[in-house]
């Protein structure tokens, strides 16, 4: 077999580090505390928020699914509770 063009395409997984990245200098705990809280600010710019609308849908939607499981959670409770006290007595 002879190989081909797409064999030889094919080159070897790209272990450790890229070449194309600038070697990391030390920072201060200062720089390293400024950095962070850059990224942290860059991150929150990419951040879509909700509408106000969106917000109070969406909060209702949570508290009418939590009230529904407390009520689930309740009602099993309360027929367990009556269960063993009827079991044991």
């Amino acid at each position: 077999m002879t190989e081909t063009s797409s064999t030889s395409a094919m080159s070897k997984p790209d272990r450790g580090r890229g070449g194309d990245r600038r070697p990391e200098r030390r920072r201060s705990p200062l720089g390293r505390i400024s950095l962070f809280y850059r990224q942290v600010i860059a991150e929150l710019r990419k951040v879509v928020w909700p509408t106000r609308n969106e917000l109070v849908t969406y909060t209702t939607v949570v508290i009418v699914f939590v009230a529904i499981m407390v009520g689930i959670v309740a009602t099993l409770d309360y027929g367990f509770s009556k269960l063993v006290m009827w079991v044991f007595g």
